[in-house]
């Protein structure tokens, strides 16, 4: 690049930077003005007058004042109506508000069952920075409940006085595999994926590469993929399993991620984790099989198709009446 050409590139960021900021000063005062006009109509909800009645005629009255406007009818009004009910008084999400689409407020409001959920939604699409159809498809994935179950697992030291940015089960409702797929079908599918892939895994997911290579004494060993992931400031081996997990994967990950650390991690960053994906596994089996290893490791399954929503929910209700797993406390 000429030094003319970096001199412009510098314009072209103060422009991209420029926009963006007005993007989103505009979205701000678009949903601060839903949020007003929702508190009006919840307001005017307590008076006798108040039915669909007032509401078709306030509609009717905004679009001989303001011909052409969108998203005032009936059903719009009642939306604003329940954003402004749904987060009054929530100082928990109150900033956050502004910083989400309308769009995504739409879908937020209409998928999740509770105060905990719509917040967990929220923080998810404001950290990830979502496009609607992003967090369309981790709602429909049951990401929440997902998230929520795997909370509930015994972690790796590493993990443990942090948030766990690793799930139990995996969707990759997104790959064109056929009924019968071996392994190597299964990686190149996840890396020709990748972009889809690194929606499932969360942003801090670098990808490094797939068979990443590992010698030890003049023997070439290779990890199906690798990644490294920002916030933990670790390498992530993933090794793919097209069936149920066996205890002897354990021992076999356990060498990569000793062959990662003696080669490949520099010394500023965390031990590298290993993460085993499998087509299924029994949690008791998996217990047994990582009971002795120190090495920071989760085992986790995939899922082909989107998984039901209602059994996620279940699942989620039943652990929610056992006692909590006691993690070690945060560092001083």
């Amino acid at each position: 690049m000429s030094e003319i050409d970096r001199a412009f590139a510098e314009i072209a960021q103060i422009i991209g930077q420029a926009r963006e900021n007005a993007y989103r000063k505009v979205n701000e005062e678009l949903i601060l003005m839903y949020q007003r006009v929702g508190r009006f109509l919840s307001e005017k909800s307590r008076e006798a007058s108040y039915g669909d009645g007032y509401v078709d005629a306030l509609a009717a009255y905004i679009q001989r004042q303001f011909s052409g406007i969108k998203g005032f009818n009936r059903r719009g009004l009642y939306r604003m109506k329940q954003f402004y009910e749904t987060y009054a008084g929530n100082e928990k999400v109150s900033a956050l508000l502004t910083q989400l689409s309308w769009t995504n407020h739409l879908l937020i409001l209409s998928g999740s069952k509770s105060d905990e959920e719509r917040e967990f939604y929220m923080r998810l699409a404001v950290d990830e920075r979502y496009s609607s159809r992003q967090l369309e498809r981790q709602m429909d994935s049951g990401y929440y409940e997902r998230y929520m179950l795997s909370q509930r697992k015994l972690l790796p030291e590493l993990l443990r006085s942090r948030e766990n940015p690793f799930l139990d089960s995996y969707v990759v409702e997104f790959l064109d595999l056929p009924d019968a797929f071996h392994e190597t079908d299964f990686r190149r599918a996840l890396v020709r994926g990748m972009r889809d892939f690194i929606l499932e895994l969360g942003r801090d997911f670098t990808f490094v590469g797939e068979e990443y290579p590992i010698q030890v004494s003049g023997e070439d060993f290779h990890i199906d993929l690798l990644f490294f992931h920002r916030s933990l400031r670790c390498l992530v081996a993933m090794e793919l399993k097209v069936g149920r997990f066996k205890p002897e994967y354990v021992s076999k990950l356990d060498f990569y991620l000793e062959g990662l650390d003696r080669q490949v991690k520099k010394p500023d960053e965390n031990p590298s984790v290993g993460l085993l994906l499998c087509a299924s596994k029994n949690d008791e089996v998996v217990e047994y099989a990582m009971s002795r290893t120190l090495s920071p490791m989760l085992v986790a399954q995939y899922q082909l198709q989107l998984p039901d929503k209602d059994v996620l929910r279940r699942k989620l209700q039943e652990l929610a009446s056992l006692p909590a797993i006691e993690e070690a406390p945060d560092p001083e």
